[in-house]
């Protein structure tokens, strides 16, 4: 676009909220010479793109702040959803942006907004694969399920390792191609095999542990170690039918459907933070082990589209609930 006649020049100003436009950003103003075109970003030019996600206490504000803070770095927002939680007063923010600008540009421009608005705050780089852990007993479907998805490309996780308290899951391991950690797991061993654990994800860089039927309670400290950051599927609907069997149990009542739930792990048993569920109907004519059959295909659904929607930055903690962003 040129410049028309008479137009000496034209000053670019990045809009910024106030508490923004400091020195250093009004050093920013460039000017065109008039005999010049005004340059604009290419598509090429976008060389990365990033994942913003963000909680604070609901005031007026943050949307304007976070946009101005965001444009400040060089961002050009593609997606952007809020929510504003009445029964917490929290308010919360998933933004994916792209930019030229370094990941320090990025975190310099923000920071002063997280700060000036009490946020806990993360920046991620859009596609990054997430380090995650699988932790199995002897049922292969969860499991199976996962290591499908995430060698097909569709789960943005890596898994470098897998746990389990049997062997029974080492060749499913191998066929995949990811070692196999076995941790046997007794009432007088579980301390230390805890510790051997946390060893394991220290020495992997682990992010997020999936359960995918790990038939085994976490100890509470455990637990308050990996809070947010490690998911369970319950082979249930949440909350009905929690311990053992919950699929005989839901037989035993009569139920017209069952499914399963996926949540984060906490010291309370089966009652964290619900990411997903899924049910299916059934009916008087089925058999509780046929409810098991059918619940399986479910379970695994729901746990990998728990662990997807995770590794994409899109599930926030509101207390004992969660915000999933679509």
């Amino acid at each position: 676009m040129t410049l028309g006649p008479g137009v000496r020049s034209v000053v670019c100003v990045r809009a910024a909220p106030w508490w923004l436009a400091t020195q250093r950003q009004l050093r920013r103003i460039q000017t065109i010479p008039a005999a010049g075109r005004l340059s604009f970003v290419t598509d090429d030019q976008l060389t990365a793109s990033y994942i913003l996600t963000l909680s604070c206490p609901d005031r007026p504000g943050i949307v304007h702040a976070v946009a101005g803070a965001l444009l400040v770095a060089g961002c050009n927002i593609t997606d952007s959803q809020q929510y504003g939680s009445q029964g917490t007063g929290t308010f919360f923010m998933r933004v994916e942006a792209t930019t030229t600008a370094p990941p320090a540009e990025l975190h310099a421009a923000i920071e002063p907004v997280a700060q000036a608005f009490g946020m806990q705050w993360s920046l991620n780089p859009a596609g990054r694969k997430v380090r995650t852990l699988l932790m199995a007993s002897t049922s292969a479907h969860c499991l199976n399920d996962l290591l499908f998805l995430q060698r097909s490309g569709t789960l943005p996780i890596e898994i470098p390792a897998i746990v389990s308290n049997h062997r029974d899951l080492e060749s499913l391991a191998e066929f995949y191609g990811i070692p196999f950690h076995h941790i046997p797991v007794t009432k007088d061993t579980k301390t230390e095999a805890e510790d051997a654990l946390r060893k394991l994800m220290a020495e992997h860089d682990i992010e997020l542990t999936v359960l995918a039927r790990y038939m085994q309670i976490l100890s509470d400290e455990l637990c308050t170690e990996l809070t947010g950051k490690a998911i369970n599927i319950h082979h249930s609907f949440l909350p009905s039918f929690k311990g053992a069997k919950p699929y005989h149990q839901a037989h035993a009542r009569g139920v017209k459907l069952i499914g399963a739930t996926a949540h984060y792990v906490t010291a309370a048993l089966d009652e964290g933070p619900i990411i997903e569920q899924e049910v299916i109907r059934v009916d008087h004519r089925r058999t509780a082990e046929q409810f098991v059959q059918m619940g399986r295909d479910v379970e695994g659904r729901t746990l990998a589209q728990a662990v997807q929607w995770h590794a994409e930055h899109r599930v926030l903690l509101d207390g004992n609930r969660t915000v999933v962003f679509s």
